[in-house]
């Protein structure tokens, strides 16, 4: 697994080192995951080989990759330049896609990975809510006006001060990994005091500073519990590879039904694929909290659309799931 930036994917598929294909291989399956808790399910579908097992039932031998971004704007880089097959991001990458293809390479969501509520933590004792943040503070997102975070910030941002001033806070963002950005929001002393980032680091970030402390959470902006990290493809994809991509489907689901059934495996898994350190109960509290939930079918992700439409940050306006994903008797059962 490894981190790569968009000019370094660049630099790799001009050079043809970062394999890359102008259409869709049935049997091929090259998946681009981010950092955290919210891949989990991409995470237990790897270690238990559950995409090759559902291919194989298919009568299909699938190969899998995978490879490690950070940001969701690397990823779209790699989804439109044929290098990746399947993206893991943020609902709002995935709305910034979608807007861009539509009527060409078309691409639109797969399945969710899950709710879980993104937390924006300060370590700024000043800082109480997003109204408090200043030009002396500094907030870590993974990509700027693209990733989720960044979206959900912009949410708040309108609800506050009006729509004109969505991107107020775009000005004081900065693209840092999600490891980086809890690092220096535990450590302190950087220019970096506020994370918006997802679990597990958010709640390293909580246990680790005494001064860190929550500012806003994304399901008080996105009205409750919702799908903020999801997967997403071409249509190329999904019509060329038929086979590849129901396996796919079904490896996912069998990873959330584990998941759900065994939390300690699954935090044992989770451990062994990221080689992460962090304490084994503290996950174990965040793979089972309420808040939380393991889950392929998206939840309450149109809003977010129907926003950065409002805003002028996507052309095309989503009236409903079938717009922006594609169709699974699994999915279509979203919002």
């Amino acid at each position: 697994m490894r981190l790569l930036s968009r000019a370094m994917i660049g630099i790799l598929a001009g050079a043809g080192l970062f394999a890359g294909a102008a259409h869709a291989e049935e049997g091929r399956l090259r998946i681009a995951q981010q950092f955290g808790l919210a891949y989990l399910l991409l995470n237990v579908a790897d270690d238990q080989k559950l995409i090759q097992k559902h291919g194989a039932a298919a009568g299909v031998d699938i190969t899998v990759e995978f490879v490690q971004l950070s940001g969701g704007a690397a990823v779209n880089d790699a989804l439109l330049s044929g290098n990746i097959d399947i993206g893991g991001a943020g609902v709002g990458p995935l709305f910034t896609i979608w807007d861009r293809t539509k009527g060409g390479q078309s691409v639109k969501g797969v399945a969710s990975l899950g709710n879980f509520p993104y937390y924006l933590v300060s370590n700024n004792p000043a800082v109480k809510t997003i109204a408090d943040l200043s030009d002396k503070d500094r907030i870590a997102v993974p990509a700027v006006g693209v990733s989720v975070q960044s979206r959900i910030l912009q949410w708040a941002s309108a609800k506050l001060w009006g729509d004109d001033q969505y991107n107020r806070l775009d000005a004081i963002s900065v693209a840092v990994p999600h490891p980086e950005a809890a690092a220096a929001i535990i450590s302190g002393g950087t220019e970096i005091t506020t994370h918006f980032g997802n679990p597990p680091f958010q709640e390293e970030e909580l246990a680790g500073n005494p001064d860190a402390h929550v500012i806003l959470n994304s399901y008080d902006v996105q009205g409750g519990p919702a799908s903020s990290t999801v997967l997403y493809a071409t249509e190329a994809f999904y019509k060329d590879s038929p086979k590849t991509y129901a396996a796919f489907i079904d490896a996912l689901e069998e990873a959330a039904a584990l998941i759900n059934a065994d939390p300690e495996q699954a935090a044992d898994i989770y451990l062994r694929a990221t080689g992460a350190r962090i304490d084994r109960k503290l996950l174990l509290d965040i793979i089972t909290s309420d808040d939380v939930t393991f889950k392929i079918a998206p939840e309450n992700t149109l809003g977010l659309g129907q926003f950065l439409h409002r805003v002028g940050a996507i052309k095309n306006e989503p009236s409903a799931l079938a717009d922006y994903f594609f169709d699974d008797p699994r999915v279509a059962g979203g919002s």
